[in-house]
């Protein structure tokens, strides 16, 4: 793949293909590290983040004597259908 350096605002950038994004396992958020490795710049990805949270985490951290149980909001205030 070809590209060309660009201004963006104060900064450079270089944009990468979804083909090459994939094909190095990378996708928009994912943390990466960029270093120099005789003369070349190397890209390598560091975390994927498909979001704030991961969900194995969230679910971990659970007690395991907890039971979930039903939570009363309320009388409707609005227009909701109960």
């Amino acid at each position: 793949m070809t590209t060309t350096v660009q201004k963006w605002g104060n900064s450079q950038g270089i944009r990468l293909s979804k083909a090459v994004l994939r094909e190095a396992g990378i996708s928009v958020g994912d943390e990466v590290s960029i270093e120099i490795e005789n003369g070349s710049l190397v890209i390598v990805a560091v975390s994927r983040n498909r979001g704030k949270y991961k969900l194995t985490d969230l679910v971990a951290e659970i007690p395991a004597d907890y039971n979930a149980s039903e939570v009363d909001w309320g009388d409707p205030t609005g227009g909701e259908q109960w």
